[in-house]
């Protein structure tokens, strides 16, 4: 896997492109900050989707009822390799650390 970081002019289209090829991924939200230490926020949801709204300044995670805003994002860095992505980093104003992991289903044998 590589980690980059991705420009904030291009975090609008990633997210829409990302968010249709990441669909029926599962997904794990961490928040990590000095002020409130390392905080579980989802565990291994079904994503619904990935989107910046440039207007607002807001990183959106849609997932299975729940939806995690980041307001005033700075840096988007991604963990992937040609054909998957398994990490997302968005860091915003405030130093807070959103680490959204993500993974497949775990596909169980017909009963």
């Amino acid at each position: 896997m590589a980690l980059s970081k991705l420009e904030k002019q291009k975090w609008h289209a990633y997210f829409d492109h990302m968010s249709r090829v990441l669909d029926g991924k599962r997904v794990e939200i961490e928040v990590d900050a000095l002020a409130i230490g390392s905080q579980i926020e989802a565990e291994w949801l079904p994503l619904l989707g990935i989107t910046y709204d440039p207007k607002d300044d807001i990183v959106e995670v849609a997932l299975e009822g729940l939806d995690h805003m980041i307001h005033k994002p700075r840096d988007v860095f991604v963990d992937q390799n040609a054909v998957d992505l398994s990490s997302v980093e968005v860091i915003d104003n405030d130093d807070f650390r959103h680490i959204i992991k993500l993974r497949d289903p775990l596909m169980l044998p017909p009963p």
